[in-house]
């Protein structure tokens, strides 16, 4: 759990936020979706944005990582605006997303997705130490994916696949993790476990967007809330803050 401690305080007074969008608008053709929204993530924290379908949080994550452009406002990371940049340019600038539908290679094993996680870091090609690095880690962290190693990903369960679109993630070292519903399809029990995991990613140092629908499978490890409908930011504040209001937001009542 990361809360709103020491840490996390003086990780986001030592300088601007590490993403940020300012009055960001965007939609499709003739259709705004994104009307006027300010979201920031400061270093070091875990800020949630909440929501149910069709508010536009997807929207919103896909502008963040540079897979929709905004038809106004501003896109800045770590107080450089990089608005219009596109999605490869930001990656190489760190910012790292694991998409709704998990982000793996399903037709290759496991260790392949691995071996191409490898090569993705800029290791020297076919560089066994930089694989065994990854593997290391990476059944390190997730034991079951070591039971797996020579299965397709794409036949993994849906908790063990989103296990590897993490480590496949991590591998990148980013500087800002994009996560999109990762309890979608899940059970609660799994969802559990991803999100401690992903506590423990964030207690580490690591930024991270979460966008997701269900609201408290999130709020433990969040260390800020944003509550999105119909496309603009209802409410934001701290877990606590945030939660009292919580079913008259989100759920429109």
């Amino acid at each position: 759990m990361t809360g709103e401690g020491p840490a996390a305080a003086g990780a986001a007074a030592a300088g601007p936020p590490l993403l940020e969008l300012v009055g960001v608008c965007a939609g499709y053709g003739p259709i705004e979706v994104l009307h006027g929204v300010d979201l920031a993530v400061p270093a070091g924290s875990v800020v949630a944005l909440l929501g149910p379908n069709g508010a536009g949080k997807t929207t919103t994550l896909n502008v963040c990582c540079g897979l929709h452009p905004p038809s106004a406002g501003e896109l800045r990371l770590a107080g450089r605006t990089v608005t219009g940049a596109s999605a490869e340019a930001l990656a190489r600038l760190g910012v790292c997303t694991i998409p709704e539908r998990r982000g793996i290679f399903p037709n290759l094993t496991v260790r392949e997705n691995l071996w191409m996680m490898s090569q993705a870091r800029g290791g020297p090609r076919g560089s066994r130490a930089s694989f065994a690095g990854v593997e290391e880690v990476a059944y390190a962290r997730f034991p079951i994916l070591a039971e797996r190693r020579g299965q397709l990903a794409g036949t993994l369960s849906g908790g063990q696949q989103q296990m590897l679109a993490l480590t496949r993630a991590l591998g990148t070292n980013p500087a800002v993790l994009l996560l999109d519903e990762l309890s979608m399809g899940l059970a609660p029990r799994v969802v559990r476990e991803l999100y401690e995991i992903v506590g423990r990613l964030a207690a580490g140092g690591l930024s991270i967007l979460i966008v997701e629908q269900f609201a408290r499978t999130v709020l433990p490890i969040a260390d800020r809330v944003a509550v999105m409908l119909h496309g603009r930011i209802v409410d934001a504040g701290a877990p606590s803050e945030v939660e009292a209001n919580l079913s008259a937001t989100y759920l429109g009542a």
